[in-house]
């Protein structure tokens, strides 16, 4: 099995990094935010964030490629460094504390397959960080030296689950709201916490089932990794294992197919 030691100490101090200027810029004044060809908002911390995790990275593993939201692929070859610097950037720049810098490791494997090894999720703002690396457990603390392992739920039946999704008009906009609902009716609690954020609970056994169905890459890496690493299952709406479709399902591994049973109607 392959160690991944050195790569988890180093995604530390790429989210350290990371952290050091979304926290500076956070509800600054001065703030700048601009609208990307999708429609969606991009602030000058997002891009200076990923910036510096780019600079970090080209020092510290020059051999790797590099995939970033803001700014794309960079590089060739097995290994991947794939990042979000601000999940949650609607909330970042409405001052709503909820948001995170994600990055992922991802490595081609024997069969040829790319899949995340090592990910971190870090939310400065909320003072919690989670990570996880293949084979090492998934965990949340502060830093390497302070943390606690975590694990999923042992929820195993609908009636008795905690469900979170993200806004009703993406589920709306793909012919999903009604089997989103039927979820919702089958579970016994549901909250849109969104983000990383529901699968960071996912992970640590206060939420047991969480979806969404509009995602990228950087949007999943890093939370796969974490929730299969404390024992839960990540797929996309059709079932296939790991962050490479364009939505996603996560859960304690007891609930998955009774999730995708009503979600993939």
């Amino acid at each position: 099995m392959a160690d991944y030691h050195d790569d988890l100490r180093l995604a530390h101090v790429l989210a350290d990094s990371a952290d050091s200027i979304t926290m500076e810029r956070f509800k600054a004044l001065d703030l700048r935010v601009e609208t990307k060809p999708d429609l969606t908002p991009v602030s000058d911390a997002d891009k200076a964030a990923e910036e510096l995790v780019r600079s970090v990275l080209q020092r510290a593993r020059p051999r790797d490629a590099v995939m970033g939201e803001e700014f794309g692929l960079q590089g060739t070859g097995p290994r991947r460094w794939v990042i979000d610097p601000i999940d949650g950037t609607k909330n970042y720049i409405r001052g709503v504390p909820v948001w995170a810098t994600l990055i992922a490791l991802l490595e081609v494997g024997p069969g040829g397959e790319e899949r995340p090894v090592v990910g971190i999720v870090s939310a400065p703002a909320l003072n919690r960080r989670w990570w996880a690396a293949d084979g090492l457990g998934a965990y949340a603390g502060r830093s390497l030296a302070k943390a606690s392992r975590i694990h999923v739920s042992g929820v195993s039946r609908l009636e008795d689950a905690s469900f979170s999704y993200s806004s009703l008009s993406g589920w709306e906009e793909r012919g999903r709201l009604d089997a989103l609902l039927d979820l919702t009716r089958a579970c016994w609690r549901t909250r849109a916490y969104g983000d990383f954020w529901s699968y960071m609970m996912l992970a640590e056994g206060a939420v047991d089932i969480a979806a969404e169905p509009e995602l990228s890459l950087w949007d999943m890496a890093a939370p796969a990794v974490i929730v299969q690493e404390a024992g839960g299952r990540f797929t996309g709406l059709d079932g296939v294992p790991g962050p490479g479709g364009a939505d996603a399902v996560a859960s304690n591994g007891l609930l998955h197919e009774d999730a995708l049973r009503l979600l993939s109607v």
